[in-house]
């Protein structure tokens, strides 16, 4: 969806605010991302890459009477949720945690977000691994924040954010999915340092396409095996520690010294601890690979990066398998993997230009044969990150 996409729903949304709540809104836009190379490094302080996508949560805002928030999705329009303000907040396990986690945080920020009124919508796909929750965050920071007149930083934005889904819906998240959120730009994949924060910007060659391809298979990532393989990592560094104090994350550990590594560590963490450092290097080869102009490259360290988390990692499934082994069989492809927390969800897929929609068109015949899966796909290019009308 390009610029003009967003500008269209923006307007039909703040038409349907008008319907609903009677009032002129203003409306803030949140992408989701994909990101093209690092998983599950983010949160042990290492290196991504993700581009945001033309899919994201636009939220029309206006002040409302009452004692609190009043939030609608047009997923749901029959339900409204009521938030309170300056109230200790109980999850409910519902979408709108995310909405309230963010609220909570702009308090304990010391933000004085008046009573409004919320319309929600958003056309990235739960569970797909393109970060929905973030850009709803993310959107829903941007409006709280508008409404109460308050400026803050995009990065401490982006913090916040994170802050919510941690602390408050459950997920413990590293800041990669907020920052591309508020930080993205339009042709360029944002390289994230995730120790440091340090942000630098890669252009992604003219010469090729980004095909993201949903393989209709949803996943939770609060269900627990994302918290799960962030534990194994955090014990896996407890343990190189003891031999090396050095170690804060694995992050410190480079690829060359796998070998001491696969000496200290257990079946388990041996080979999440391989996957992260392995993954980090491949970042790093990635960004140099584009900017030398080498695809070759650049397309087989994501097909690397797919074995590795199928392998080491475990957190591929059958369907994102196959349907990487079936992108191979396309000329146009480059490179290809499993993009999000995994489980399910999507693969990204890095192809020559011009040949985006033939890629998609036979890729959706093969998944169909071979799996009786109806296939969902979008040909992209990165877009730019949140902003408020």
């Amino acid at each position: 969806m390009g610029a003009g996409g967003v500008v269209v729903r923006d307007v039909d949304l703040k038409e349907a605010f008008r319907a609903r709540f009677g009032a002129d809104p203003r409306s803030s836009s949140a992408p989701g991302r994909v990101n093209l190379i690092g998983e599950h490094t983010d949160y042990n302080e290492g290196w991504v890459l993700p581009v945001a996508i033309g899919l994201g949560t636009r939220v029309a805002f206006g002040p409302a009477s009452g004692g609190g928030l009043t939030v609608v999705s047009t997923a749901f329009p029959d339900e409204s949720v009521e938030i309170p303000l300056g109230v200790a907040p109980a999850r409910r396990n519902h979408w709108s945690d995310y909405v309230h986690g963010v609220l909570r945080e702009l308090e304990a920020a010391s933000v004085t977000v008046p009573p409004a009124a919320l319309l929600v919508d958003s056309d990235v796909p739960l569970g797909a691994g393109l970060s929905s929750s973030a850009s709803l965050e993310v959107a829903t920071a941007w409006a709280l924040l508008a409404l109460a007149d308050h400026g803050m930083a995009p990065t401490e934005v982006a913090l916040l954010c994170q802050r919510a889904e941690n602390d408050f819906v459950g997920t413990r998240c590293g800041i990669m999915d907020m920052f591309i959120s508020c930080l993205g730009r339009e042709g360029q994949a944002l390289l994230l340092d995730c120790r440091s924060r340090e942000v630098s910007y890669v252009g992604i060659p003219d010469s090729t396409e980004i095909v993201i391809v949903n393989s209709g298979v949803r996943h939770s990532l609060a269900a627990g095996e994302y918290n799960r393989r962030r534990a194994q990592c955090e014990s896996a560094v407890a343990t190189l520690a003891r031999a090396n104090p050095a170690i804060g994350s694995l992050r410190d550990v480079a690829a060359g010294d796998l070998d001491r590594v696969d000496s200290l560590l257990g079946g388990v963490e041996r080979r999440r601890a391989r996957h992260v450092v392995t993954e980090n290097a491949r970042v790093q080869g990635f960004v140099t690979a584009l900017l030398a102009g080498d695809l070759t490259t650049a397309g087989g360290l994501l097909d690397e990066s797919h074995r590795s988390l199928r392998d080491d990692y475990e957190v591929s499934c059958p369907e994102l398998d196959s349907l990487v082994d079936l992108a191979h069989r396309r000329p146009a492809l480059l490179g290809a993997r499993m993009t999000g927390g995994g489980f399910g969800g999507c693969t990204v897929n890095l192809v020559r230009a011009g040949q985006g929609r033939l890629f998609l068109d036979g890729l959706t015949s093969d998944y169909r044969e071979q799996t009786g899966r109806a296939l969902e796909g979008w040909i992209t290019r990165p877009a730019p990150g949140a902003y408020v009308l």
